[in-house]
């Protein structure tokens, strides 16, 4: 049986620590409209005065992926352009599981998310995205012949064929809408084995990943025509973004500020994303916002429209 004074010890280093934690939680959960804590410094300032930012991603080719053991990619190669003109001159990456990116940000684990995600109201109520970056097409990965004659979503619902779907990713989410028999992956290798072993007729993402993944194996397979998907009779506007904090307003705007020169200049956006594949077709069109996109009750046939975008 433990001494008395040993008791005590105990209780007071309990109520000490108790205390500590609640003054952490207090000071955790005092921030001013920057994310910053109160007399503190905004996350811009810090990253800032550390010359760095760490960004989460996925390690999909051609958004952020390692080659070599150096990070790289469109999203990244972009981001290292914006955060430079900031004053943060490194950009270092922490990988995880697509479904992790938001939670990992949320959690502090790194400062953004870099991965190409698309901007969707559900994550728009987790996280802060910037203005557009990229523009998403769908395509489908088939076999050599697409002997299934797979051209657009409708082509798939139904349940004749087994589509391969990223978990967490956008087309999971069509999927789930629709009529279609899909079966859930990791990652990009395994949808491409899926579709190479029979188990799946195809595997869909975007058009610009796809024609990636398929340039860059032997195996019998080829990547569909793109096209803009229609869920439920509305055109799907895919359009990827950097995520942040809800709460790092300012480093938010900082990003946005840098990013618009670039999206209103052809020349100067492909000068950093036609390297990885993309084409003036992903180039977000003029007027399309975050804040459109966000927004639950956004009509996207009339946003499309309205954009002049053809589906």
């Amino acid at each position: 049986m433990p001494s008395t004074r040993t008791t005590n010890r105990r209780r007071v280093l309990t109520a000490t620590g108790s205390v500590l934690a609640l003054a952490a939680l207090t000071a955790c959960t005092s921030v001013d409209e920057n994310g910053a804590p109160e007399g503190g410094e905004s996350t811009l300032a810090q990253l800032q005065d550390a010359g760095e930012i760490n960004v989460g991603f996925f390690g999909e080719v051609p958004y952020s992926y390692e080659e070599g053991g150096e990070l790289t990619g469109a999203t990244i190669e972009l981001g290292r352009a914006i955060y430079g003109e900031l004053g943060i001159d490194t950009v270092s990456g922490t990988q995880v599981e697509w479904n992790a990116l938001i939670p990992g940000v949320q959690a502090d684990r790194f400062d953004a998310v870099s991965a190409g995600m698309s901007i969707l109201p559900e994550r728009c109520e987790q996280a802060a995205f910037a203005e557009p970056t990229i523009m998403y097409t769908t395509a489908f990965l088939v076999p050599e012949g697409n002997p299934q004659g797979l051209t657009d979503w409708q082509s798939v619902e139904g349940g004749d064929v087994t589509l391969a779907v990223t978990q967490g990713a956008i087309e999971a989410g069509y999927a789930e809408e629709t009529d279609v028999d899909a079966m859930e992956v990791p990652d990009r290798q395994a949808g491409l084995d899926a579709v190479v072993s029979g188990r799946a007729d195809a595997y869909a993402l975007t058009g610009i990943s796809l024609r990636s993944l398929a340039e860059g194996t032997d195996a019998p397979v080829e990547a569909t025509d793109a096209f803009i998907a229609t869920i439920n009779g509305e055109p799907q506007i895919g359009a990827g973004a950097e995520v942040f904090r809800s709460g790092d307003t300012e480093l938010l705007e900082a990003y946005n500020e840098q990013l618009a020169p670039i999206v209103a200049d052809e020349a100067a956006w492909l000068e950093i994303m036609e390297p990885f594949g993309f084409s003036a077709a992903e180039m977000p069109p003029e007027g399309l916002t975050s804040e459109a996109l966000c927004d639950p009750d956004q009509d996207l046939s009339d946003l499309a429209d309205e954009l002049g975008m053809d589906y």
